[in-house]
Order: C-alpha cells, then sequence, then structure tokens
C-alpha cells in the first residue's frame, strides 16, 4: 500500500466567489464543484478551496507548490496584474537553501511558497 495523493482543504475567506475567480486566473482548473468546495489542479498539483472564513487559520497556513521557474511565474502574475486584481500580496523571487521561491498571500491570507525545483 502507498500513499497517492495529497490535496488540501484551502479556506477561501469571506468571498469564496472571487477565490475561486483568484485561481482560475493564477492558472488552475476547475475539476469538480459541489456546492461550498471547488476541486481545483494544474499540471499535478491539486487542492480543494472550501467556502470557510477564519483569518486565524488562513494566516497561519502555509503551501509550498514545486514550480520549474521562479522568475518566469512571478513575471506572469505581474503581467496578468492578479495583486491590483484582488489585492493579493505577491514577493519577489528570492533565493532560500530550499530553491528560489515566490511567495503569494492570497485573498484569505494564506501563504503559497511557489518553489522551484
Amino acid at each position: 500500500m502507498k500513499f497517492l495523493s495529497l490535496q488540501p482543504f484551502i479556506p477561501s475567506g469571506k468571498n469564496f466567489e472571487r477565490s475561486k475567480q483568484f485561481f482560475i486566473e493564477l492558472g488552475f482548473t476547475v475539476t469538480w464543484h459541489a456546492g461550498d468546495y471547488i476541486g481545483f489542479e494544474k499540471d499535478d498539483c491539486k487542492f480543494i478551496l472550501q467556502k470557510y472564513d477564519n483569518k486565524n487559520f488562513a494566516e497561519n497556513l502555509m503551501i509550498s507548490v514545486g514550480i520549474t521557474n521562479a522568475q518566469e511565474f512571478w513575471n506572469e502574475v505581474n503581467e496578468k496584474q492578479l495583486p491590483q486584481k484582488f489585492g493579493i500580496r505577491l514577493g519577489k523571487p528570492i533565493q532560500q537553501p530550499y530553491g528560489n521561491e515566490v511567495n503569494i498571500i492570497d485573498i484569505a491570507g494564506v501563504c503559497w511558497h511557489f518553489v522551484e525545483q
């Protein structure tokens, strides 16, 4: 027996529909929708957006996503003007001991670490 995948439940914050739209514009595809839950996928990365608003929880949740090119990712997010459209925070690529990383604080306050592998 082996583990096959990990799909965290991510809180949407106050505005479920706006959060959904943010992840679509970030490049994820909706794979299923069941009321207060939405399945998202991009390449081999999956997560479930949950209609849930708990600021303390969201601001203490961090997700790491492996990517192929941090600078290219940062450029794409800027070109789409996602910080301006959605009020997210976008950090510039920074070298960490585990790889080149771009941080995004999403609408709910979750910190996403997009790490070049």
